[in-house]
């Protein structure tokens, strides 16, 4: 009964969110498309690759792989959204903003996909991870101010569950995640360090943009050239990329106090 279950169930994913946790999981079998992005996270293979829930094109490619279940997640087009519910498959909507948030989207999934146990191991996994990382980070007193950018144009911050990451590594975010900011509010929040991971880009964000902006000019990220670049999908994935994304924070963070000891 359960095999049959298992069998059945087809889903196509439109979060890379949700298709990095299924395949940490076990549960890729699952899987029948997935959003072009997901390649990025997740060792989705051939499987075929579609939109996302931006475009409503998407949904005539979805219907044909005649799936049970479509996880979508933010950002959604609301034209695209109505297309999907008007569909005779499910619609599942994720929209994490903590890592609490993140693993009860974990323990959901696992349970969709009757994967309980794996999904209840990837959450301690990622429990020992960032609990490491903290014991290392209370070694150094001294908190390092950071601000982390998501995407430039309009300037936002990084989600929330990265300023808590941030704070696991022994650092404070400088303005609330996932906003709108201005240039004049972060540099008067100072920070001492700064994180680029701006959305869809990879590794790609460009610092020298950072450096050149006029308002940040006294601002000690810039004057003691502390911009960074992290890779988007490490700390804009919510699931299990966010390993890899703790740890390069830290090492950022960790740096950036070996810097401040040799001056």
């Amino acid at each position: 009964m359960a095999t049959s279950r298992r069998t059945s169930l087809r889903i196509v994913s439109l979060a890379p969110s949700a298709t990095s946790i299924l395949c940490a999981i076990g549960a890729k079998r699952a899987l029948v498309g997935v959003t072009k992005w997901c390649a990025d996270v997740a060792p989705v293979g051939t499987l075929p690759k579609l939109g996302d829930c931006w475009h409503t094109e998407s949904v005539d490619e979805i219907a044909r792989l005649k799936p049970t279940l479509v996880i979508g997640s933010v950002p959604y087009k609301q034209e695209t959204v109505v297309k999907l519910l008007a569909q005779p498959f499910a619609f599942l909507a994720m929209n994490p903003r903590t890592l609490a948030d993140i693993e009860a989207d974990i323990h959901l999934l696992g349970g969709i996909t009757h994967r309980t146990g794996a999904a209840e191991q990837l959450v301690k996994r990622m429990h020992r991870t960032f609990s490491a990382i903290a014991k290392k980070a209370r070694r150094c007193k001294q908190r390092t101010r950071v601000y982390c950018e998501a995407w430039p144009n309009p300037r936002i911050s990084s989600p929330p569950w990265v300023a808590e990451l941030v704070n696991i590594c022994g650092g404070e975010m400088v303005v609330p995640g996932g906003e709108k900011v201005t240039e004049t509010q972060v540099s008067a929040a100072e920070p001492d360090a700064i994180v680029l991971a701006w959305a869809a880009t990879g590794s790609k964000a460009d610092t020298k943009q950072t450096y050149k902006i006029a308002a940040w000019k006294g601002v000690p990220a810039i004057r003691n050239r502390q911009v960074h670049v992290i890779s988007d999908e490490l700390l804009n994935t919510p699931g299990p990329p966010l390993i890899e994304g703790a740890r390069a924070l830290y090492k950022l963070r960790h740096a950036h106090n070996k810097m401040r000891e040799r001056s």
